[in-house]
């Protein structure tokens, strides 16, 4: 069944898109409105998806849904869009550690947005060998995780409970619980969720990491409609004056989210020893982030991951 739409903002989107990736996007569209709504109603819904995404709209908030692995997540603007070299990474980890019922592991995972990497991990390892806990700073990002922990049936509890040997854990499924703080507030590390479950055997961050004269030159389907919170990764500070000149530095390059997450394990219990923590980085960043962990996070050796692009994109760190 072919969803009627009018032809002329057929053309105008194969104008845009191309004839290929328009017929692309516009079967895409259709399958959302298939099983969906009364049938007088699709063409009306279809005519506005095209208009949509001829403004710019990214097409995985007009679908509603992004492929993550062999999940199928819910995004909603202005929550972060997982990324193909996000999804990348998460596999190659999925592989590179191997919990068990007998053998789990505590992860957290900073930034968290729609909750994709702990979610996904959930999945690939087997049930009562992970116990995730995702930070973010935005209610609609936690919002999101949570639905999206509901609705690829991840346990996701109300609260934490401290047991350390996750019999709990054991009897039911991998767990996700969602947690709203801020890891760039001094008092991060001291919040009851945080304190209660370090130290983490696993780490996990996609953090802000853009510095602003880049995040300037973004496509506008990116800066117009997803969060500057969760791409900026040198937001304005109230104690901008306070930093020395390394700080701003690291600042003016997008770093200032690593800077407080290597700080957050190097003088902290955040990750145990032997643990290891994971983190996405910009096309540039690699070698600055491995020196930040080596030198802020204390850790022994740091390993640098390529995307299926060739970018140097995932900063690896063995406390």
């Amino acid at each position: 069944m072919t969803l009627p739409a009018t032809p002329a903002l057929v053309l105008q989107l194969a104008k845009i898109l191309g004839r290929r990736q328009a017929k692309q996007e516009l079967r895409w569209m259709q399958d959302t409105l298939l099983n969906k709504h009364q049938n007088d109603e699709k063409s009306f819904l279809m005519n506005q998806m095209i208009k949509r995404r001829i403004a710019g709209e990214p097409l995985q908030y007009i679908l509603g849904t992004q492929p993550f692995g062999h999940l199928e997540l819910l995004v909603r603007k202005p929550v972060l869009i997982p990324r193909p070299e996000t999804e990348d990474w998460t596999i190659r980890l999925a592989s590179l550690l191997s919990p068990s019922a007998d053998r789990p592991l505590k992860l957290l995972d900073l930034c968290t947005g729609s909750g994709c990497i702990p979610l996904l991990l959930c999945h690939l390892w087997q049930k009562g060998s992970l116990r995730a806990v995702g930070v973010d700073v935005s209610h609609d990002a936690l919002q999101l995780a949570k639905d999206n922990a509901k609705r690829v049936n991840v346990s996701s509890p109300q609260t934490l409970e401290p047991v350390d040997d996750f019999q709990e854990a054991k009897k039911t499924s991998n767990t996700f619980v969602g947690i709203h703080a801020d890891i760039l507030d001094a008092d991060f590390i001291k919040g009851p969720e945080i304190s209660t479950m370090q130290p983490f055997d696993v780490v996990t961050s996609n953090p802000p990491y853009i510095p602003k004269h880049e995040y300037d030159g973004l496509p506008p389907s990116v800066r117009d409609y997803e969060d500057p919170a969760a791409l900026l990764g040198d937001p304005p500070s109230p104690r901008a004056d306070e930093l020395n000149e390394s700080h701003r530095d690291h600042d003016r390059r997008g770093l200032r989210f690593y800077r407080a997450i290597a700080d957050l394990i190097g003088n902290h219990r955040l990750v145990k020893e032997g643990g290891l923590a994971v983190l996405e980085v910009g096309h540039d960043q690699s070698r600055d982030v491995a020196a930040l962990m080596s030198k802020n996070a204390k850790v022994s050796r740091t390993e640098i991951w390529k995307d299926p692009w060739g970018v140097e994109r995932c900063v690896l760190a063995w406390k």
